[in-house]
């Protein structure tokens, strides 16, 4: 079989070698008789899985023992709701820097516990670049930022210096790069773009901030709860969390962090290059300095020759181009499994595409 160019946003490419240890892998588990989806969270063979997956996350992130690594479900969005449950106390009030919808719906939810206030948005200019004028409130409880903005195309390059608790989504670009756990006190990821399938989410947290969730709330939207259990309160998405294992095992075997770092800005660059040189056929959404390693966002001069590009890029086997609904235009999501091969093949389609058209 002839596997697709897979540039979906979300879920997203796998890599191809991680998939087949788990197609082999599947039906007989190191010799239980069983699959991994039919072992039981309490047995010792998925416990193994569970804690490996952990050890080698804080290996690869150089997380510090400091922190805590929680597995959860609910995907961003419940943590949209989780972070100011736990963390947004009465009188304190949540800081979010807009960059795109997503961090948008993230503050609307804190909005739903507690005061908000936007330190700083870049929504005058459709979210086209990344705000570095931060204005914090008054008695700020913490600044909640989206590292890598999927619908817009933009990315963090510098994390903000700021005196409060800095909060990350990085569901899009966790792993992808090098950075300093210890900048955050709070870390948060949907897996299903670089860490595995979707399911699980992965929540590192400073363990002093555990102190904060009150008793009073839910057992299952207490970060304690999942701290005290090691994840295991309730049954976890034990396939999405072995699947996971095996991602972080693939990262490892590629070099790690840095060199995955180097191959997604040599990704990038190769796709820039092309956007930038296309004499304005192609134009990119995100400004320049702020442009994402991780979605490439671009237009084509008018909406017949976009739908044009897409069926035909989709009968070439390059999958998942079509821009998010509320920006239009193309986008390439180029995540730690997508290899260089498939952003050649893409860039050479996106040329021949120029030259057929005049």
């Amino acid at each position: 079989m002839k596997r697709a160019y897979n540039f979906n946003a979300g879920p997203s490419a796998l890599p191809l070698a991680v998939l087949e240890r788990a197609q082999k892998e599947l039906l007989n588990f190191q010799q239980t008789g069983m699959s991994i989806m039919e072992l039981s969270h309490r047995s010792k063979e998925y416990d193994a899985v569970h804690e490996r997956a952990e050890m080698l996350l804080r290996k690869l992130m150089n997380i510090p023992d400091t922190y805590d690594v929680l597995f959860l479900q609910g995907g961003a969005s419940l943590q949209f709701s989780m972070v100011p449950m736990n963390l947004l106390k009465e009188g304190e009030v949540g800081n979010y820097v807009l960059t795109d919808s997503w961090s948008d719906k993230a503050m609307k939810e804190a909005k739903k516990v507690g005061k908000t206030h936007v330190a700083a948005s870049s929504k005058e200019e459709k979210y086209t670049y990344i705000p570095t004028n931060i204005e914090l409130s008054e008695r700020p409880a913490y600044l909640h930022i989206t590292s890598n903005n999927t619908i817009a195309g933009t990315q963090w390059h510098e994390f903000p210096n700021v005196s409060v608790d800095l909060i990350a989504d990085m569901s899009s670009d966790i792993l992808s790069r090098d950075i300093d756990v210890s900048r955050f006190a709070l870390i948060y990821a949907g897996a299903q773009k670089n860490l595995g399938p979707s399911g699980v989410t992965v929540v590192i947290i400073r363990k002093d901030l555990l102190a904060k969730g009150d008793d009073r709330l839910p057992t299952m939207l207490n970060y304690r709860t999942y701290s005290e259990s090691r994840s295991l309160y309730n049954t976890p998405p034990t396939f999405a969390i072995y699947m996971l294992s095996l991602v972080l095992e693939w990262v490892e075997e590629q070099g790690g962090v840095q060199a995955i770092e180097k191959k997604n800005a040599e990704k990038a660059a190769l796709l820039y290059r092309c956007i930038d040189e296309s004499e304005g056929f192609y134009k990119g959404h995100a400004k320049k300095e702020s442009r994402s390693h991780m979605n490439v966002t671009f237009t084509l001069p008018n909406e017949e020759l976009t739908k044009k590009f897409l069926a035909e890029a989709k009968e070439k086997g390059l999958i998942g181009l079509a821009g998010h609904r509320s920006v239009g235009g193309c986008r390439a999501s180029i995540y730690n499994a997508v290899d260089m091969e498939a952003c050649e093949a893409l860039v050479q389609f996106m040329e021949t595409f120029r030259k057929n058209i005049f």
